[in-house]
């Protein structure tokens, strides 16, 4: 049981966070709607917040500009094997150029927790003109 919360906080066998978004193309000013599905890893480990960054990467400098962030406090114990929810919504912002071949977009979701590695997930969006 050691070993395996020892390993935890180097990251191996730690909870993992996955962004679910109800749609993936999106018009500036829109509300995007989804959740945060978070399983539990090989032991039980203490949950302090959720950050997810709207990033917006420059293909021909492949400069990341970070637009907007949401951070959610959820202290909470993740136990073993188990599965938590989170919902989520975001503004995109309104003056957002839409995605083309040199500008793209994602959510960067970091699980930060009280004692371990973080954990993270990108999820690609698209966003077109209304």
């Amino acid at each position: 049981m050691l070993l395996r919360k020892y390993m935890s906080l180097l990251g191996v066998g730690s909870a993992q966070i996955d962004l679910i978004l109800k749609k993936d193309i999106i018009s500036p000013g829109d509300s995007v709607h989804g959740k945060f599905l978070i399983k539990g890893g090989t032991v039980a480990q203490e949950l302090q917040m959720i950050e997810c960054a709207l990033v917006m990467v420059d293909m021909k400098t492949e400069r990341e500009d970070v637009l907007d962030k949401v951070v959610i406090d959820v202290e909470t114990r993740i136990q073993p094997d188990g599965d938590d929810v989170v919902p989520f919504t975001f503004r995109l912002p309104s003056n957002v150029p839409p995605s083309n071949k040199n500008i793209s977009y994602h959510f960067k979701t970091k699980l930060v927790f009280k004692q371990g590695i973080e954990s993270w997930d990108e999820d690609m969006i698209k966003v077109v003109k209304g």
